[in-house]
C-alpha cells in the first residue's frame, strides 16, 4: 500500500485553529510546537476544550500562530493569538490571560505545560447505537453525556493532547464519507488532523485495520494505536464551514466500529506515537506494514 502526504497541520493552542505546513520536525512529542499551549480554566483548573462546546465552543474563533518557528528540545516560543475581531495578541504581551477571559466568558490562563493530573470534559453527543466503554449512549440530543478524561492519556506528561501525540487521517475516508452522505461537507479540518494522507490505489475506509501497524512516512516510523472515535468538534463551526450535527451521525450510521477500549463508536483517521523521529514533508511517500 503506497500513499502520499498531501497536507500536515499543527496547532499551536488546543482547540484553537491552527497552521498548514510544508514540513515539520516531529519526536515522540509529535509535531514540533503542535499543542504547545493550553488554557486552564480559573475555576475547575481543567483544561479547556472545545470538546465540551457549551463551555469552550468560542475557541474555534480563535487562530494560534508561532512568532518565530519553534526548535526541537527549546521552550515554545512566543504564541500569536488572533480574536474574533481580529486583534492580535502575542503571549510576551501583559493582560493576554484577561483578553481571553473576557472574550470567553470564563476566567482562564494560557500555560505552556499542562499541569500534572489534568483533565478536560468532553460531551458525548446522543448518536444511535454507539457504546462509550460498555454504556450505550444515549440517542436524544437532550441527553448528552458528559465525561472526565485525563489529558494526554498515551501521550507525553505535560502535553496538551487529548490522547495521542498524532492523529492521521486519510483522504480515501473523506471521499467515502462525501459519497455516502454527499449533503455534509467532509472536509479534513473538521478532524484536526496532522496529516492527511492519500492511497491513490484504495477506496474506503483504508486506515480501519491499522491498529498495531507500523506506518512509514518519509524518514519518520509512527505506530498505530487505535481508530479516532470522532467527536463533538467534528460537527463545530469553524471558519466557513457550518455547524452541523449530521456529520456524526453520518459518521455513526456508515463507519461505528470498534475503537480500542473505548467502545464502539463513530471513527474516521487512527492515533499514532513516533517511533523514529526525522521532518515529514508535504508529498513524502507513506507505506504500511
Amino acid at each position: 500500500m503506497a500513499g502520499t502526504v498531501v497536507s500536515l497541520w499543527r496547532y499551536p493552542v488546543k482547540s484553537m485553529m491552527g497552521e498548514e505546513l510544508n514540513a515539520c520536525e516531529t519526536t515522540e512529542r509529535g509535531f514540533c510546537g503542535d499543542r504547545a499551549y493550553g488554557l486552564v480554566d480559573g475555576e475547575t483548573g481543567k483544561l479547556a476544550s472545545a470538546k465540551h462546546p457549551r463551555k469552550w465552543g468560542r475557541l474555534f474563533d480563535f487562530r494560534a500562530d508561532f512568532v518565530e518557528p519553534p526548535e526541537l528540545d527549546a521552550p515554545a516560543p512566543p504564541v500569536r493569538i488572533t480574536f474574533p475581531d481580529g486583534a492580535i495578541v502575542t503571549s510576551e504581551e501583559p493582560g493576554l490571560s484577561r483578553r481571553l477571559s473576557e472574550a470567553l466568558g470564563r476566567r482562564v490562563a494560557l500555560l505552556a505545560s499542562a499541569p500534572a493530573g489534568t483533565s478536560f470534559e468532553e460531551v458525548w453527543p446522543a448518536v444511535k447505537g454507539s457504546r462509550l466503554y460498555g454504556t450505550v449512549l444515549p440517542d436524544k440530543e437532550e441527553q448528552d453525556l458528559v465525561t472526565e478524561v485525563p489529558a494526554a492519556f498515551r501521550a507525553p506528561a505535560g502535553t496538551f493532547f487529548d490522547f495521542c501525540a498524532i492523529h492521521l487521517i486519510t483522504t480515501n475516508t473523506l471521499d467515502r464519507l462525501r459519497d455516502l452522505a454527499p449533503q455534509h461537507r467532509f472536509e479534513a479540518r473538521r478532524f484536526r488532523p496532522n496529516l492527511v494522507v492519500d492511497f491513490p490505489d484504495r477506496q474506503g475506509f483504508v486506515e480501519n485495520d491499522w491498529s498495531h501497524r507500523v506506518v512509514t512516512v518519509g524518514e519518520v516510523r509512527l505506530k498505530v494505536i487505535i481508530p479516532t472515535a470522532r467527536c463533538v468538534m467534528t460537527t463545530l463551526a469553524q471558519g466557513d464551514l457550518p455547524r452541523d450535527p449530521g456529520v456524526l451521525r453520518a459518521m455513526a450510521e456508515h463507519n461505528r466500529i470498534k475503537a480500542g477500549g473505548l467502545g464502539v463508536l463513530p471513527c474516521a483517521g487512527v492515533y499514532a506515537f513516533v517511533l523514529t523521529p526525522g521532518t515529514i514533508r508535504r508529498g513524502d511517500s507513506v507505506s504500511v506494514e
